[in-house]
């Protein structure tokens, strides 16, 4: 039987140490840890630990909403663990999920947390919307920056470059070149 702890923090300039403590007391044989959007499954970390993970492990997390920001994907995560026989525990929550036993207020608190960090990062992205419009509106927001130099792939393609010449010099898949390409003609 192992002790695991999962860590995921939202940003690479975000750091793990509030999540270190509390998975600190719990003398952890492994720790998987992400540094991406809670708001997706497909997590190398996660996918790791899942893998990784036997009959009688248990797992320890933080928090609800370090799992998972949504309620599908996190009652998807715990079912699945428990089906294979691993506990879980949400230390800050106070909530543990073990395959044997069903206690139907643990079930509901899950059921509610996960609502409420779902309904937090629809806040969240809205805020963030809002905030990108009013600073077009102002004009200080102009989006991402260009990846690729549109004018040099102009002037290549004006000069007869093979397209796959094109695409290795600049780092351009097939699709992405040809898309570039249309958009430019048009």
């Amino acid at each position: 039987m192992s002790k695991i702890g999962y860590i995921r923090i939202s940003t690479t300039e975000q750091n793990t140490a509030r999540q270190d403590e509390s998975l600190s007391l719990h003398q952890l044989d492994k720790i998987f840890t992400d540094k991406c959007s809670g708001s997706t499954i497909e997590r190398d970390g996660l996918t790791q630990m899942m893998e990784y993970v036997r009959t009688g492990d248990h797992i320890y997390v933080h928090a609800i909403d370090r799992l998972a920001r949504n309620v599908s994907n996190l009652r998807e995560i715990v079912d699945n663990l428990k089906e294979q026989g691993v506990s879980i525990t949400f230390i800050s929550n106070n909530l543990t999920f073990t395959p044997d036993a069903t206690n139907p207020m643990s079930e509901l608190m899950l059921n509610m947390l996960a609502s409420f960090a779902e309904f937090e990062r629809s806040l969240i992205k809205e805020r963030q919307r809002e905030g990108i419009a009013k600073a077009k509106e102002r004009g200080v927001y102009k989006g991402r920056p260009e990846s690729i130099n549109r004018k040099k792939l102009q002037e290549m393609i004006e000069e007869g470059v093979k397209p796959t010449t094109i695409q290795k010099e600049l780092g351009l898949s097939k699709a992405s070149f040809y898309r570039i390409k249309a958009e430019l003609v048009a």
